[in-house]
């Protein structure tokens, strides 16, 4: 069983063609920029949206009727007039997930798309992805998006099920690194370079995060680390200021620990000299 916080249909943004995207919840890292706070924990949560709330509290006054206690809940949702309460997390079997896809599998695969795996950080649910990868075999083109942070073995399992890998890169340096995601960056980087030598297509993707990320010593680092493995073409994703907006639905405020006001530097004249051609999306 896994669970899913959200799943996307006619994207065009995660790989090739058109795709349906599957957000599974959860994930070890805590970026300073992250744009989906519901995919963080692993439980489900209730969410309410703050806009067109008249606080009228049904919500509460539903939770409270059933379980004294005066809380958003599961019994929320219905109760609310304007629909702004939802749940964060529906647990799904492989078997379930794959009849919710196959619906959409001729419209996929005629525009050479499928479905991506995203997150959260899709292998943090690893036996529910490969299960899912396992059965979507020979039905549709099979893509996850991962930051690359779980243990080689498993990594290393995914491989043989996907057909694409859309890999994130945000840092070399390991101290700056562990301060903005709070996690160590050497499974990231042991698994880029098995990734690199398995033969699976990929596309790095390299957040570019004003004063973090976008700064002349940081790309130059990751432009070496891409050339020494052979690749020349990467991805790059300008910070989104609206990157805090959903911070509010989960009842929580968003703090970046860098300057979001700095324009983001893209750098574009670095990946020229590294012969690494990018794409700005």
């Amino acid at each position: 069983m896994g669970k899913i916080f959200s799943i996307e249909e006619f994207s065009v943004f995660d790989g090739d063609g058109i795709r349906t995207t599957v957000f599974l919840k959860g994930c070890p890292l805590r970026c300073s920029w992250c744009h989906s706070p519901e995919g963080q924990s692993k439980k489900t949560e209730i969410l309410r949206s703050p806009n067109g709330c008249t606080g009228c509290e049904q919500c509460l006054n539903a939770t409270q009727a059933v379980t004294g206690k005066r809380e958003l809940s599961k019994h929320s949702v219905a109760a609310c007039p304007r629909a702004l309460v939802r749940i964060c997390g529906e647990v799904y079997s492989p078997k379930e997930l794959l009849q919710k896809l196959s619906k959409n599998f001729d419209i996929l695969n005629a525009t050479g798309g499928g479905v991506t795996f995203s997150g959260g950080e899709p292998l943090l649910q690893h036996k529910f992805l490969l299960d899912c990868l396992r059965l979507l075999r020979g039905k549709t083109h099979r893509a996850i998006q991962t930051t690359g942070y779980a243990p080689p073995v498993k990594f290393e399992e995914i491989l043989q099920e996907v057909d694409l890998v859309l890999y994130d890169l945000k840092l070399i340096d390991t101290r700056a690194h562990k301060r903005y995601t709070g996690v160590s960056n050497e499974w990231i980087l042991e698994n880029f370079q098995t990734l690199a030598r398995s033969g699976v297509p990929f596309i790095p993707r390299i957040p570019l995060i004003p004063t973090v990320t976008d700064t002349e010593k940081n790309v130059s680092e990751i432009c070496a680390f891409l050339q020494n493995n052979g690749v020349a073409y990467a991805e790059v994703l300008p910070y989104n200021k609206m990157a805090g907006s959903k911070y509010k639905l989960a009842g929580r405020t968003y703090a970046p620990d860098f300057d979001e006001s700095v324009p983001v530097q893209t750098r574009e004249e670095i990946f020229k000299s590294y012969a690494i051609k990018v794409k700005i999306l």
